[in-house]
């Protein structure tokens, strides 16, 4: 069977931006394990960047409605080439080139500088001679399979299912399972998969590759994206999918939401799923916690499967961690003020914890860069301007640094891909970021994270922690620097730590090579700190102006 997306009416249909989406999909095929569509002003005539092995691919996509591309094609490729020191080079089109442009090729060749051609043959014998899936570099886990199981049994007794996976886990992967057995037992069935975000929603469509015959198509639904047909698998952000497609008519047969948290008791996912009451519901989401009082449960059920940080870090599926709480800034005298008078979080954090300086953040940096094998690293900053600051101070600091870059929201998506795939490639060493790697961005080679921002939010925080947490070969554990600067931090901390202490002693440490360690820099302070929260799990989710009551510090000179 041939790939549907790769054949020659379907790329003629998707004009320019669907030869370079068809070609994305077919890389996935082809076993490439990074690719990043980067076409767009300044691209330095490059449309994606792929990585299989160590080795950066480049690919240039000309379509035509008719005719073939000329020599201008080839010379964007070359200097493409050099610009992103790239070892293969690509040329895809879906006609062919004309002479003059082959003539161009074979002498560039004759020079050291090899360009390969992908016609539209080539495009259709790839697709008839890829698999008919996406190669699955591992099998499901046994824990992915269970959930499968158990979304798919609920489905099929309740029309509504619940999973909740730890960032790192594969709530994605277990989704696409769950996706794919659907489509096995119903192959003409309508798909759609529904998230939040426009940059999400792009995530997921690829992820959904691996998981669905080539046969199928995918359609990628947004404010700049409106598919021709709803055929196969539509992936769309809530609101194009309400405006565009179910309030006039379309009806999936399955529908997954993903980062569930999103749904509210009213709103546009309440609406969404209310008016597709006919199609099984399921939703995924690593944090099933919402600012407000609603439950997802009410919507979805009690979680078909549930696994969370702890319990997959002991378990060996998650990376250990090495997790050091700087509390070196920490006043004393207001931990004994706020033992004897009550004050409000906000408050005692303004208090309690003492400014730090940027350069000693910079030296507990360097130790643990040090003594980290092939570090690659994330930091977590307070703001847009913050991130840029200590971006420069980074790369201004020390050598290895050279390179570090801050990525954030404001920045154009190219310039984001083009960053993340430097940074997959080992090129960018540091990257300083706000909330862009929070949800849908997967970075497994991550093995160091510093928090140097505040966060009140339960979620955002194992968000970010999730991060680092992905299994990669030679990673050995993540470590985590925690400039902290809020007493919930502190809490959510201790409430971790003593959540993997019962379980490594539950699973006895049997699958995992390297044992998590939480530790604050100075142990003294960690062990009154301890002793001081008392209900760690409760005051995590406490806000600003609640006012707390401790125990009386004794034995704090």
């Amino acid at each position: 069977m041939s790939a549907v997306f790769l054949s020659a009416d379907e790329l003629l249909r998707g004009g320019p931006a669907g030869l370079t989406h068809a070609v994305e999909r077919a890389l996935w095929y082809l076993g490439f394990n990074d690719v990043r569509v980067i076409d767009g002003a300044g691209d330095q005539g490059a449309d994606l960047l792929a990585v299989r092995g160590r080795e950066q691919w480049v690919f240039q996509c000309k379509w035509k409605a008719g005719g073939k591309v000329d020599r201008s094609g080839v010379d964007d490729l070359e200097r493409a080439r050099t610009r992103y020191r790239a070892d293969k080079a690509i040329l895809v089109t879906n006609t062919d080139i004309n002479a003059v442009a082959e003539a161009r090729r074979v002498a560039l060749n004759g020079v050291g500088v090899p360009i390969t051609v992908w016609h539209g043959a080539t495009l259709r014998s790839i697709g008839d001679r890829m698999p008919e899936t996406v190669p699955a570099k591992y099998a499901l886990r046994p824990y992915q399979a269970e959930a499968a199981d158990a979304v798919v049994r609920d489905l099929d007794a309740n029309g509504t299912a619940l999973l909740v996976l730890a960032t790192g886990l594969g709530k994605t992967v277990v989704g696409g399972e769950i996706i794919s057995r659907h489509l096995k037992a119903n192959p003409n069935a309508r798909i759609l998969v529904v998230a939040h975000m426009k940059d999400l929603v792009a995530q997921l469509e690829k992820a959904m590759w691996r998981h669905i015959p080539k046969s199928v198509p995918t359609r990628l639904l947004t404010g700049e994206s409106r598919p021709g047909g709803l055929d196969g698998v539509v992936v769309g952000t809530v609101e194009s999918v309400l405006s565009a497609v179910v309030r006039v008519g379309y009806r999936p047969d399955l529908i997954m939401i993903d980062e569930t948290h999103h749904v509210a008791e009213t709103g546009r996912f309440a609406e969404l799923l209310d008016l597709c009451g006919d199609a099984e519901q399921f939703g995924v989401t690593a944090t099933p916690w919402r600012g407000d009082k609603f439950d997802i449960t009410s919507r979805f059920g009690y979680p078909s499967f549930k696994m969370g940080i702890a319990e997959g870090m002991a378990a060996g599926f998650l990376s250990a961690v090495d997790y050091r709480l700087y509390v070196d800034n920490v006043d004393w005298n207001a931990v004994r003020d706020a033992s004897v008078h009550g004050q409000s979080i906000k408050d005692l954090n303004k208090s309690l914890f003492l400014p730090q300086r940027d350069e000693e953040i910079i030296e507990h940096f360097r130790e643990a860069w040090r003594t980290t094998t092939e570090p690659r690293a994330i930091v977590f900053c307070q703001t847009i301007e913050h991130a840029e600051h200590m971006a420069r101070l980074f790369a201004s600091s020390d050598a290895a640094w050279a390179n570090a870059s801050f990525l954030h929201s404001e920045l154009p998506r190219q310039r984001r891909q083009i960053l993340l795939n430097e940074f997959r490639l080992g090129r960018v060493p540091v990257i300083t970021c706000v909330d862009v790697f929070n949800e849908g961005v997967d970075v497994p080679d991550v093995n160091l994270i510093a928090f140097l921002r505040v966060t009140h939010s339960r979620r955002i925080f194992v968000q970010q922690l999730g991060r680092g947490l992905r299994l990669s070969p030679g990673k050995e554990a993540l470590r985590v620097l925690d400039f902290v600067t809020d007493i919930r931090r502190v809490a959510a901390t201790l409430d971790l730590r003593r959540s993997l202490e019962a379980q490594e002693s539950e699973h006895l440490r049997v699958r995992m090579p390297h044992a998590s360690r939480i530790q604050f820099s100075d142990e003294t302070v960690g062990s009154l700190m301890d002793h001081w929260i008392q209900d760690a799990a409760d005051l995590e989710t406490k806000a600003d102006e609640v006012r707390l009551q401790f125990p009386l510090t004794t034995g704090i000179e």
